[in-house]
């Protein structure tokens, strides 16, 4: 029986002060608290927001969604991205090899849902989570945390800029916005440079 890393307390507690350090942009991940190009971090792909939690907190908290109901493999992958207010979705390749690592681990089990499978807890499971909900409740209050930035960030947007945008495009909005914040602290005389590129790439949609 395969079983995952367990944490003791002291390090418990310092990665809570991490993720929280994470959550709000800052520290020890790179520029903008998540590295990669956007400050996010680009862990599934160039230009995307990429993973930020590690492997463990993915497991325990798919173990999390799963033991809340059954879900198929997709719903996960929503339910992640709604929890992060369209931050992070985690992509199948994330997501299925982990179910199947908690399928063989004894901690779900699947069952054929038409050309789907679909995941549920086992009393294994349930014991698992209950012993590690302190490390699972880290990604959750993570997962919580970026939603309520994004969703403040997404309202105060579209006061400014009038017009909903498509999730997809409201991030990479979001995610261009800090990457000229960063670039005019570190170059104030960047401004003409930025603004000339901003009005060549507006010229080419108009």
């Amino acid at each position: 029986m395969r079983h995952f890393h367990e944490r003791p307390a002291e390090e418990g507690q310092g990665r809570f002060r991490e993720y929280m350090m994470m959550a709000r942009g800052g520290g020890g991940f790179g520029r903008g608290g998540f590295g990669g190009p956007f400050g996010f971090g680009d862990g599934d792909g160039p230009g995307r927001p990429g993973r930020f939690l590690g492997q463990g907190q993915i497991r325990l908290l798919v173990l999390h969604l799963i033991g809340e109901e059954p879900r198929h493999g997709y719903d996960i992958i929503k339910a992640i991205e709604e929890m992060s207010g369209g931050f992070y979705a985690p992509s199948p390749g994330v997501i299925y090899p982990t179910l199947s690592y908690l399928e063989e681990a004894g901690y779900v089990v699947a069952a054929d849902d038409g050309n789907k499978k679909r995941y549920s807890i086992t009393d294994e499971g349930s014991a698992y989570l209950a012993d590690n909900m302190f490390e699972a409740s880290m990604a959750l209050k993570a997962l919580s945390t970026i939603g309520d930035k994004m969703k403040r960030r997404k309202e105060r947007h579209k006061a400014e800029a009038g017009p909903e945008l498509p999730r997809s495009v409201d991030v990479a909005m979001l995610n261009l916005r800090e990457v000229i914040a960063r670039k005019l602290d570190d170059d104030p005389a960047a401004a003409s440079e930025i603004v000339r590129a901003l009005l060549e790439f507006t010229a080419r949609y108009e």
